[in-house]
């Protein structure tokens, strides 16, 4: 079978007639560039919106299975309307929506948000999907949409025809996903709120996951948990999207275990006063210029508290500057911490990831000195006596190989 292509067409660009017969091209050209092409579509611009506007005003508490085929229309619809202006271009395309016998995509029951199930998926996109590419036909699949086990049609979330087509290019062994957007690029920055922001040519999976969930609005955080080695994304307009934009390269994350092997310091600093920028600045340089290495930092109306490499040569350095420096009325230190790091995509919109990690280590008695969550990691510091403890519960608990 020919090179695959998985292309999005996102809200923003179905938006008038230019912009649908620009999209309808570029799919023509691709097809027509020897490749095999599923395309993906989200709902006309606004029509989302609508249609939950239109449904809260008649019934502000109507369930969120209902609401879930309500939405389900968006797609539906210009899936239909896609399908057909493709038709008046010579091509062949085949219409797939929940209704479909041909229907791939299944999801667990979690209306409004719900997650694909990778396995059940793949198995009916080899069924159902791969015979049209061979026949050289077009699928046009509708985005954000899923069915449960029980056949009920569920939403994958806002923003979720990315997920929809990075699952798809998944299950394809597609080269690329093509991501149509009314940006030919991801920025340095909003540029909205950002001034002299540049483009960004290339981002890693991680990066990706980090920009994105950190707000970043080029794609939904969730879509990279299903993107497979060997599958690139490309972020792109309808202007040349097969040769311009941003490329996301990588594949999927899994959870792991890092250890850092230098001993770590907790450093407490009760303050008198809250320290203005300019003394965090000062006890933060001061860490740098001594050869020691700040790990983390938390403070509150009371403390600071930090984690460092070198606790015993900072502690006089440190008292001198917050105690010295009036803001602080005592410094204290406990050497001799580990750090131990939990990493993985999508780890903070999993439910309980947190207690997965503390709640093994409570349980044998071993205490947690610190937490430290940064978008998919959470970081934990404990005793260097307890971290061999520590670290072998914790592969047993998030099931990490301990090879």
């Amino acid at each position: 079978m020919s090179e695959t292509i998985v292309i999005k067409i996102g809200g923003s660009i179905l938006k008038d007639k230019e912009s649908l017969e620009k999209a309808a091209r570029l799919v023509k050209n691709t097809a027509e560039r020897g490749f095999n092409v599923t395309v993906v579509v989200s709902a006309f611009k606004g029509m989302t919106d609508m249609l939950i506007q239109q449904s809260k005003s008649l019934d502000p508490a109507m369930a969120d299975n209902v609401m879930d085929e309500v939405l389900a229309l968006g797609e539906k619809t210009s899936a239909r309307i896609f399908a057909n202006l493709l038709q008046t271009l010579g091509l062949d395309p085949t219409v797939i929506d929940p209704d479909s016998p041909r229907w791939p995509i299944v999801t667990d029951s979690k209306h409004l948000n719900a997650t694909p199930i990778l396995s059940e998926t793949t198995r009916r996109v080899k069924k159902s999907l791969e015979p049209l590419l061979k026949e050289g036909k077009i699928p046009v699949v509708c985005g954000f949409l899923g069915k449960d086990a029980l056949g009920k049609t569920t939403t994958l979330g806002r923003g979720g025809s990315d997920t929809t087509a990075v699952l798809l290019g998944n299950c394809l062994k597609a080269n690329e996903v093509v991501l149509v957007k009314d940006v030919d690029t991801v920025l340095s920055g909003d540029p909205d709120t950002v001034e002299d922001t540049v483009p960004v040519g290339t981002l890693n999976v991680d990066e990706a996951y980090t920009l994105s969930s950190g707000g970043a609005k080029f794609l939904q955080p969730k879509a990279l948990r299903y993107l497979d080695k060997g599958v690139r994304i490309r972020i792109a307009s309808l202007e040349d999207s097969l040769l311009s934009g941003t490329i996301i390269e990588g594949g999927p994350i899994d959870i792991g275990l890092e250890i850092l092997e230098e001993q770590v310091a907790m450093i407490t600093i009760l303050t008198g006063s809250q320290p203005g920028p300019q003394q965090i600045a000062e006890l933060v340089a001061e860490i740098r210029a001594s050869g020691n290495r700040l790990i983390s930092m938390t403070l509150d109306e009371r403390s600071i508290l930090l984690y460092t490499i070198g606790g015993n040569a900072l502690i006089n350095r440190v008292h001198k500057i917050a105690v010295g420096g009036g803001w602080g009325k005592a410094v204290s230190s406990y050497e001799d911490l580990t750090m131990l790091t939990v990493k993985g995509q999508a780890m903070e919109t999993s439910p309980g990831m947190l207690q997965k990690v503390t709640q093994p280590l409570a349980r044998r008695g071993i205490n947690v000195y610190g937490i430290n969550t940064i978008t998919s990691s959470i970081s934990v510091f404990v005793a260097k006596s307890d971290s061999e403890k520590a670290a072998s519960m914790l592969k047993d608990a998030l099931m990490i190989d301990k090879e």
